[in-house]
């Protein structure tokens, strides 16, 4: 309990540290308990991968080019939508399967963008990327 040294009864103006103790106390003591049930660790034994193939294969990529008005090209060449059909069927066939990579002016409308790569993927293409010009340094 503490007492005021001045005999006024104003308020006192030391700080009360007793509280402050408790509850660092208390927290040690939580930790304590804690911290070594932190620690416990759970051992998994993760399965090994195996490759049946070469690693080294590289395909080359196919690019898939959309101008502005909707036009599309197929390796630098110009194709329609059934034309694209046709190239998409083929090259999902092929083993391994190259990746498509779309690149699109920066003017052309995201659905028109959307609506091609929706056609690669439901052809069965599975790796389609984007291609960018790269960030310029100011």
């Amino acid at each position: 309990m503490a007492f005021a040294s001045n005999s006024g009864g104003g308020p006192m103006a030391d700080i009360n540290v007793t509280p402050l103790v408790d509850v660092m106390l208390v927290l040690l003591i939580i930790f304590m308990i804690t911290a070594p049930l932190m620690t416990h660790k759970v051992t998994v034994k993760l399965p090994l991968a195996t490759l049946k193939q070469k690693v080294d294969i590289h395909v080359p990529p196919v690019t898939l080019t959309i101008k502005a008005n909707g036009e599309l090209y197929w390796d630098d060449e110009r194709v329609n939508a059934s034309q694209l059909d046709q190239q998409l069927a083929v090259t999902v066939q092929r083993t391994p399967q190259p990746m498509v990579n779309v690149r699109a002016d920066a003017n052309t409308k995201y659905g028109i963008i959307n609506d091609a790569v929706q056609t690669v993927r439901r052809a069965g293409m599975r790796k389609v990327g984007f291609v960018s010009s790269p960030e310029r340094n100011h």
